[in-house]
C-alpha cells in the first residue's frame, strides 16, 4: 500500500462520513447518463474452453464463453437460449429470478450477432440484482415500497456492462431492501441454495441470493450484487463462487436503491477470479452522478492480475504477504487453504495481530451506527406507512431512533479503526484472511470471497481475503494462483429434480419457511 493511497483513502473516508452525517443522500440516487466507451480488456480475458465444457455452453466460464464467441465457435443467441432453457426448467425450484427478460435477451443476442465484436462481454448473458435500476423494467429491491417502480434509466453499473456488450437475462431475487437472504417482503423464504435445492433451510447467502443461485445453478454466466455487510462474499462462499467487493467508490452507486451511504458496494459474483476481473473492469469507473467515484487512483489491469504465471510448469504468484489473524486456522478447510497458499511460489504467510480495541471497534455497538444511514433517506416512508417495510421494519426503526451523538461517535470510531487497520495490519502484509466481512465493509476496503472446499454434507465452504484500498489486483492475483492449483471452483451442483418431481420431493414453494422479525433483525447486514 502506497503512502499516497493511504492518505487519499483516509481523506475520502472522512469526507464520505461527513456527507452521511449531513444527510447528503438520495432515494434512489438518480442514474447518471453513461457516455463512456468500452473499457480496455487485455488479451487474457479470453480463455480457450476446456474440452469437457464444449458440449454445454452453460458450463463455460465467462472467459471461455468470450473466447468461443470471439472465434465463432458459439453465437450469443445460442448462449442465451441455453441459459433460458435452464431457467425455464429449473428456476421453478431455485426461484432465483423475479423477472426473466426472455424476449429482450433474445433480441439483444441477435443484435450482438450482427454487430462488430466489442470485447469479452460481447453477447454474455448476466443476472442483475433487483436493486439495480434497469430502464423500463420493474426494479423492486424486493420491497413493498418499490413494488411498482419502473426506472427511467439503467444504473450506471448496468449501463457500463451493456455498453461492453453484456445482455441482461433478468432481475434476481434478494433480501427485502438488501437486508437478509431472499424472502418475500413479509419474510417467506424464496430462493434456495443451488447445492441443496430441496433443503430450503440451507443458507444460500444474502442479500444477493438470487444472483448467487442463478450463477451457481448455471442460469447466468455471471451477475451483479451489492454488499453492505457481506452480501457478495457470503453468498459466494455459500454457493462455491468467486465474489469481489471492490474498494468504496470503484463502482458507481448511482441508480442502485440504497441501504447505507458509506457502506454500499456494488460488485460481481462470478465463477472464478478471471470472470470477476472481467466483470469489475467493465463496472468500475468515474461517474459524475456519484462523487464517491471521482478522483480515485486508476484501475489496475485486473485481468492481468487474474492470469497466473507459470514458470517451468509451476504457478508463480506476484510476491505477496498473506496475513493470518490469530485463531484463523480453526477448521480443516482453512488449514488446507493456508498450506496451499504457502506452497505457491511468491506467496508467504505472516502472522499479524488484531488491531488495538478490535472487538470494541468492530462490535455490535459501533456497527449499529450504520442504521441511521439506512433510515434517513426512507424517513418519508417511515412517517407515512410502516407496513411498507414488511418483516424488516425493526432495523429501520432502530436507525430512526439512534441519537446523533452516537452516530457521530461511531463515525470517529470508524476513522480510528481504519487508521489502525492500515497501520497495524497492512504494515506487515499485503492481503489478510478474514473471519467476517463486516470490519472491512465498515471501512470500505476491498474483499474477495472464493471456494476452498465442502462440508461432509456437500455444502460449499469459502474463504475471504481483504486488502488495502484500491488493491483489488492483489486479491485477484492471490485467488487466481490458488485456483490454478485447486479445483474447487470447477465443481458444479447437480441439477435439481424436474419441477414435477420437486413438488413431491420438497415442501410447496409457499411453505419453505419464514423468517421472523427477530431473525431478520439478527441477520440484517
Amino acid at each position: 500500500m502506497s503512502a499516497l493511497h493511504r492518505r487519499a483513502f483516509l481523506t475520502r473516508t472522512a469526507a464520505v462520513a461527513a456527507a452521511a452525517a449531513t444527510g447528503a443522500t438520495a432515494l434512489p440516487a438518480p442514474a447518471g447518463a453513461f457516455t463512456g466507451g468500452t473499457p480496455h480488456f487485455s488479451s487474457g480475458a479470453y480463455v480457450r474452453p476446456r474440452p469437457e465444457a464444449l458440449d454445454d455452453p452453460t458450463e463455460l466460464t465467462l472467459a471461455e464463453a468470450a473466447w468461443a464467441i470471439r472465434y465463432g465457435k458459439l453465437t450469443p443467441s445460442e448462449l442465451v437460449e441455453a441459459y433460458l432453457a435452464r431457467i425455464g426448467t429449473f428456476d421453478p425450484v431455485y426461484q432465483a429470478f423475479n423477472t426473466v427478460l426472455a424476449d429482450q435477451a433474445r433480441a439483444a443476442a441477435k443484435a450482438a450477432g450482427r454487430r462488430r465484436h466489442t470485447g469479452p462481454l460481447h453477447g454474455i448473458p448476466l443476472a442483475i440484482k433487483d436493486n439495480y435500476w434497469t430502464a423500463g423494467v420493474r426494479t423492486t429491491a424486493n420491497s413493498y415500497l418499490f413494488q411498482d417502480f419502473v426506472p427511467p434509466a439503467d444504473a450506471t453499473a448496468v449501463a457500463r456492462l451493456k455498453a461492453a456488450g453484456a445482455i441482461v437475462l433478468g432481475k434476481t431475487q434478494m433480501g427485502p431492501l438488501a437486508t437478509t437472504r431472499a424472502t418475500t417482503p413479509d419474510g417467506r423464504i424464496t430462493t434456495v441454495n443451488a447445492w441443496t435445492p430441496t433443503i430450503p433451510g440451507t443458507d444460500p447467502g444474502g442479500s444477493s441470493t438470487g444472483t448467487a443461485t442463478s450463477v451457481a445453478g448455471r442460469m447466468a454466466t455471471s451477475g451483479t450484487g451489492t454488499q453492505t455487510g457481506g452480501s457478495i462474499t457470503a453468498p459466494s462462499n455459500a454457493q462455491n463462487l468467486t465474489g469481489l467487493k471492490p474498494t468504496m467508490g470503484r463502482v458507481s452507486l448511482a441508480g442502485i436503491i440504497p441501504l447505507s451511504y458509506t457502506r454500499d458496494h456494488p460488485g460481481p459474483l462470478a465463477r472464478d477470479a478471471k470472470d470477476a476481473a472481467i466483470m469489475l473492469t467493465a463496472m468500475a469507473g468515474e461517474d459524475p452522478a456519484d462523487p464517491r467515484t471521482q478522483g480515485l487512483p486508476p484501475l489496475p489491469d485486473l485481468i492481468e492480475a487474474a492470469t497466473p504465471a507459470f514458470v517451468r510448469g509451476k504457478v508463480r504468484a506476484r510476491r505477496t504477504r498473506v496475513g493470518v489473524l490469530p485463531g484463523y486456522a480453526t477448521s480443516a478447510p482453512r488449514q488446507a487453504l493456508l498450506a496451499t497458499l504457502d506452497a505457491i511460489d511468491g506467496i508467504s504467510l505472516v502472522d499479524v495481530p488484531l488491531p488495538d480495541q478490535w472487538d470494541l471497534l468492530t462490535g455490535t455497538e459501533f456497527n449499529n451506527v450504520r442504521l441511521p444511514e439506512r433510515s434517513e433517506p426512507f424517513m418519508p416512508y417511515l412517517r407515512t406507512d410502516l407496513r411498507g417495510f414488511g418483516v424488516s421494519l425493526t432495523g429501520w426503526l432502530q436507525g430512526a431512533l439512534l441519537g446523533s451523538n452516537e452516530f457521530l461517535t461511531g463515525q470517529r470510531a470508524k476513522l480510528l479503526l481504519l487508521e489502525r487497520v492500515l497501520d497495524q495490519v497492512f504494515e506487515s502484509c499485503d492481503v489478510v484472511v478474514q473471519t467476517s466481512p463486516v470490519p472491512f465493509d465498515i471501512l470500505g476496503l476491498p474483499e474477495i470471497g472464493f471456494p476452498i472446499g465442502f462440508t461432509a454434507a456437500g455444502v460449499p465452504v469459502g474463504a475471504i481475503l481483504g486488502a488495502a484500498p484500491y488493491e483489488e489486483d492483489r486479491l485477484l492475483s492471490v485467488v487466481a494462483a490458488y485456483q490454478a492449483v485447486t479445483d474447487w471452483h470447477w465443481r458444479r451442483p447437480a441439477d435439481p429434480p424436474a419441477p414435477a418431481l420437486a413438488a413431491r420431493a420438497m415442501t410447496a414453494s409457499d411453505d419453505r419457511g419464514r423468517l421472523t422479525a427477530e431473525e431478520v433483525a439478527e441477520q440484517t447486514q
